[in-house]
């Protein structure tokens, strides 16, 4: 069974890599294989070719079962005709609502799709909708905007007029794909709410309530959190204590998320295994005491039913309420379906063995979520307990009652949980490199004390305080949020430690199964010989560097952020970014969520210059957060002297035409604005911000690159006018972004680029790039690459440009395209 189960999980893995789905007809002849190759494993069940066809026959049932579900899911599609009209549909609220500054977010299910001008629409049955507060459809304050009213909670049917696109997300190496995050939870169109006022029809409740099972559990989640967040009114920390008890961790601040990602505990932070096996644990032993005892009644219950299958049974179900409070995530269902094996087995009298418990858990999770692989949850969680097992299973001591003290069984035990401290620390690094580029050093020592502190101490405070009436409510749920806080003082002294944590660039696989293989060799049983020779296993992974041009390359990644720009700029022996991309909300900016993750996998931790365009958000977004995490030499923009970005640079240097300067043999020049531009102060707060953008050429031997952020028509022909002869490129970010009020004929003809980049957003409410100017550059003969279609665009500039898209490179079924 545990081949088979294996097999299974390698056949899901590999559809997950697929461009395409297979044919009904190939799939249909994969199961015939299938079931020919566990025919032949149980005819020969005593030869040596059983286990490698049991194995097969797993692959390629996993394979065609992981087919079988993206095809079920992918039938549902928003019709491109469908995009960006208005439709009214019927239907209830389908999830716990996730509150944000601009309004509300929330899933809803469709039962009723009312005809648009005499057509009834195709709409998917599920969508994902924002419902804007304060803001009109085109983005800005109105005081005609859709105000979201108190009634959107789960299972409440309502009556909306929604603007639907198809889903897409960003497509960027090293990114979270949230279209297949969109596939997995099978929300096929996203959109948001219209205004009333916009659209004529009202937008209004039906129903308070519609009874499911599904609603019940939201609705009980959201009653919940309103009762943490009521007792906790502006603490900083209740959303650590809201997602401990329902594990919704969006009211977590992301300067936290850093803090508890530095030193490694961000697995405690919401409902773990840890936390579902303490809870399952805790209510099987009271209610074993209760029935050894027949609830201090004359009832003799364990003449009925022995109280070890009691035990079993009330920490599985407690393990299921837990785990549907906590929305089903992978690290959850792992540890249910386990501890259920467990009671299962208790029930029918069977000795379950440690690898049979995590195999089934194994199968089951790929069962339900073929896409659970894709995730890196997925692998943290099984890789945890896999290595826990190796590195425990038939190594402890197990004593007898009575043999030892009480004290000397505290210090047994205490020395087995810092064993599997130990065990876990180290065989996670290779995986934690692997998936984050980057090791927690103050990891063990933080795990120590937050351990014990978050999973027998603040989650059952939080649990019990969340639904005891008040005062005793606000009691207990101070009291926790008091430890978490101190806790958060600990641990951020702890991430500001100097070598907190340790980043290199992401290893390629063949360092990774090296490292891997040193690790299982290190945690190998006592006498394994030369087990200290491991060490130097790890000197690969840990030492691991970014990839750099060659003498005289450039290398130009125009990374996929949406409507906004963001470019990283690479020579030999430097690096350059230019522009931070847009903010997208209090919690999340282009710069926390694209670039970051992109420097940290490239092992890039210093940038040179940071070059920020202009002020606009689209441009300056993600400014921040870049300041905040990477070390920046220099930071040249077009800024005002009080921007907060100035502020928090080391030092800041205005952009003005006549700067130039080269890097490993290639130029650097600023083009524009000129200097005289700063110096009328007073004028500077009305001038438009595009018309300073800083517009900067690099240029190697043969190629160049002009960045000519958001400069419009004026601009061009000033730059016409006092760079003639010196704007030829042969790639050109388009000004603007494409729009209407730019990239006139006389500057494309000046410049003549073979290439010209879009970065632009999928759908974007400015409507960009404009037809006619985009139809303008193909005129002309100029090759287009859009960042809307191609995802992030990597450009390699040697003797020739080399061009390649993500989203071609890296095809996977369900971008569709």
């Amino acid at each position: 069974m545990r081949c088979a189960i294996i097999g299974f999980a390698i056949g899901v893995g590999y559809l997950q890599i697929q461009a395409a789905l297979p044919s009904s007809l190939a799939l249909v002849a994969l199961l015939a294989l299938a079931v020919l190759c566990a025919l032949a494993a149980r005819k020969m069940a005593r030869h040596a070719v059983a286990m490698p066809a049991l194995l097969l026959c797993g692959a390629l049932f996993g394979f065609s079962w992981a087919a079988l579900f993206a095809q079920h899911y992918l039938q549902q599609e928003l019709p491109p005709a469908w995009e960006g009209r208005d439709v009214t549909v019927i239907g209830t609220v389908d999830s716990l609502p996730s509150h944000v500054e601009q309004g509300v977010r929330f899933t809803f299910a469709v039962e009723k799709v009312l005809p648009q001008d005499g057509v009834l629409p195709t709409i998917p049955s599920r969508l994902s909708l924002a419902w804007y507060r304060g803001f009109a459809q085109a983005g800005r304050p109105s005081s005609a905007a859709a105000m979201v009213p108190a009634g959107i909670e789960p299972g409440a049917r309502w009556q909306l007029t929604v603007r639907l696109k198809r889903p897409h997300g960003n497509a960027n190496p090293y990114g979270f794909d949230y279209e297949v995050w969109l596939l997995e939870k099978n929300l096929r169109a996203t959109g948001y709410v219209r205004a009333d006022q916009a659209t004529g029809v009202q937008n209004r409740q039906l129903d308070p309530f519609v009874f499911s099972v599904q609603n019940a559990i939201d609705a009980g989640r959201g009653w919940l959190r309103r009762r943490i967040l009521t007792a906790l009114p502006g603490r900083p920390y209740a959303g650590v204590l809201v997602a401990l008890v329902i594990g919704d961790q969006q009211a977590i601040d992301q300067s936290d998320w850093e803090i508890f990602n530095r030193t490694g505990i961000s697995h405690l932070v919401s409902i773990s295994g840890l936390h579902i096996t303490m809870i399952a644990g805790l209510f099987a032993a009271l209610m074993s005491a209760l029935w050894r005892r027949s609830f201090f009644t004359d009832a003799g219950l364990p003449l009925y039913l022995p109280a070890q299958k009691v035990a079993a049974l009330s920490g599985a179900l407690a393990a299921l309420l837990y785990v549907l409070l906590a929305g089903f995530g992978v690290p959850a269902q792992r540890t249910l379906y386990m501890l259920s094996v467990v009671a299962l087995a208790m029930w029918s009298g069977r000795i379950a063995s440690v690898s049979h418990v995590l195999c089934v858990a194994l199968g089951v999770v790929l069962l339900l979520d073929p896409w659970a692989v894709l995730w890196p949850g997925f692998w943290l969680s099984f890789f945890a307990v896999g290595m826990i097992l190796y590195g425990s299973v038939g190594r402890t001591t197990v004593m007898s009652d009575g043999a030892q003290s009480a004290r000397r069984k505290w210090l047994a035990s205490l020395k087995a949980g810092a064993y599997t401290q130990y065990v876990v620390t180290i065989g996670l690094v290779p995986l934690t490199m692997l998936l984050f580029a980057r090791v927690s050093l103050v990891s063990p020592l933080a795990n120590a004390l937050a351990i014990p502190l978050v999973g027998l101490v603040v989650t059952p405070l939080a649990l019990v305080g969340s639904v005891l009436p008040a005062p005793l409510c606000g009691w207990l749920l101070m009291l926790a949020h008091a430890l978490v806080e101190l806790l958060a003082m600990a641990l951020g002294w702890l991430s500001k430690l100097p070598h907190a944590v340790w980043q290199a660039a992401l290893p390629p696989p063949w360092i990774f199964l090296t490292a891997l293989l040193a690790t299982l060799w290190w945690l190998a049983p006592r006498g394994w010989p030369l087990r200290w020779l491991a060490l130097a296993g790890w000197i690969p992974l840990l030492l691991h560097g970014a990839s750099r041009p060659a003498d005289g390359e450039i290398w130009v990644t125009a990374l996929d952020v949406g409507q906004g720009m963001a470019l990283l700029v690479e020579t030999p022996g430097h690096r350059l970014l230019y522009d931070t991309g847009p903010y997208y909300s209090p919690q999340s900016d282009a710069g926390s969520m694209v670039i970051l993750p992109w420097l940290k996998a490239r092992g890039i931790n210093y940038l040179d210059a940071l070059v920020i365009s202009h002020a606009d958000s689209d441009h300056a977004g993600g400014g921040l957060s870049v300041l905040d995490s990477v070390p920046v030499a220099a930071l040249y923009s077009s800024l005002s002297p009080e921007h907060p970005i100035v502020r928090s640079a080391t030092e800041h240097r205005p952009c003005h035409a006549g700067q130039a300067w080269q890097w490993d043999g290639v130029q650097f020049e600023m083009l524009h604005p000129s200097p005289e531009s700063y110096d009328d102060a007073a004028a500077l707060p009305k001038m438009k911000p595009n018309t300073r953008s800083c517009v900067l050429k690099i240029s190697n031997r043969r190629q160049s690159i002009l960045l000519a952020g958001d400069i419009e028509a004026a601009q061009e022909r000033q730059l016409i006018a006092s760079h003639r002869g010196q704007l030829k490129a042969s790639v050109l970010l388009a000004p603007h972004h494409g729009s209407g009020t730019s990239s006139t004929p006389a500057f494309l003809r000046e410049v003549e680029p073979q290439i010209a980049l879009f970065q632009v957003g999928y759908r974007n409410r400015y409507r960009h790039p404009k037809q006619e100017v985009f139809e303008r550059y193909q005129q002309l003969g100029i090759a287009t690459r859009r960042s809307d279609e191609a995802g992030a665009i990597f450009l390699r500039f040697g003797d020739t440009v080399e061009a390649s898209e993500y989203r071609t490179e890296h095809k996977r079924y369900w971008y569709g395209r």
